[in-house]
């Protein structure tokens, strides 16, 4: 299998201060590339004008693109306008600036999210068109689906390198805990944690349990992303995953097991679960990059508390 050199190659990573972006950053400096952090403090990548002369001051020879507005059911619901908007200009003016600039090769992380509420499981590629997204993610899912056209567009008319990961839901250290934007894993951390130290003996799980997730270890997606970039060709979109299905139910039991909780776990379903369920065929990824998931729940779990439990001792 062929293999791109980076070393010594300029690779600007957006978002590469954040949860998934900066494990993206360590990898890619582990390979020896001369890394350039694109920090949203520093440059809007909403602003086509900045984001424009951002790529021609660093004259990168790829781009890594994991900067996204996002977040949890909640998030989501809360602010649609504000992530069809902010992630459609992000994905648009990064890619088309990267273009501009004749970069070797541009990765957008893209996501499960933009594949069709019902579509059959697992998940295949071929899939991505079938239908509608969730509606709880709806805006997001499709910001991911343009991204990916765009590059189809690019590479149709001027040969232009892109490539698509598509991870599923991800977790582990750096995630963000906060109330507004956590997902699952990071929410629920935080609610057993509190519990147990208050002593409450039950916690209230949004959902019915029965909705299924496939939860991947972020370091592992951080692996699946470099391995894409030295090695796939092509622009159609990879699915990102473990191809494990786990109900929501399962998941939180096991995550109150790593927290050690033990109290009753009470689930609402008046409260909203999104997608019913979410599983990949992940065949692609090795056979075009001979890439696999290592690191399985409960070690991710267990790994994923002890980093949180270290930052609130701190």
């Amino acid at each position: 299998m062929q293999q791109r050199d980076f070393s010594e190659k300029r690779v600007l990573i957006s978002g590469g201060a954040g949860f998934l972006g900066s494990f993206v950053v360590e990898r890619f400096e582990q390979i020896g590339a001369d890394v350039v952090v694109v920090r949203s403090k520093n440059h809007d990548l909403c602003d086509k004008t900045q984001t424009e002369k951002l790529l021609e001051s660093v004259r990168p020879h790829w781009v890594i693109h994991c900067a996204v507005d996002g977040g949890g059911i909640g998030y989501m619901r809360a602010h649609p306008a504000q992530i069809v908007h902010r992630n459609l200009l992000m994905n648009t003016h990064l890619l088309h600036a990267a273009f501009q600039a004749d970069v070797e090769g541009f990765l957008g992380v893209s996501s499960i999210c933009a594949y069709p509420r019902n579509a059959p499981m697992p998940l295949r590629e071929s899939m991505l068109f079938d239908g509608y997204p969730e509606p709880s993610n709806a805006g997001y899912g499709l910001s991911k689906r343009m991204m990916m056209e765009m590059g189809r567009a690019y590479h149709q008319e001027f040969g232009f390198n892109a490539l698509f990961p598509m991870p599923v839901n991800l977790y582990g250290p750096r995630d963000d805990f906060s109330e507004e934007r956590s997902h699952v894993v990071p929410a629920l951390i935080r609610r057993f944690l509190e519990a147990k130290q208050m002593g409450v003996d039950e916690v209230l799980v949004w959902g019915s349990g029965k909705a299924t997730r496939e939860l991947l270890y972020v370091e592992d997606c951080a692996d699946a992303i470099v391995a894409m970039a030295q090695h796939a060709n092509g622009v159609e979109p990879v699915n990102i995953g473990t191809g494990v299905e786990t109900s929501i139910g399962n998941l939180a039991h096991s995550i109150a097991k790593a927290c050690g909780y033990t109290g009753r776990l009470v689930f609402d379903g008046t409260k909203p679960e999104g997608q019913p369920r979410k599983c990949l065929d992940v065949s692609e990824a090795q056979s075009r990059f001979g890439w696999s998931a290592h690191v399985d729940l409960d070690e991710g779990l267990r790994r994923t508390v002890a980093w949180y439990q270290s930052q609130q001792s701190c």
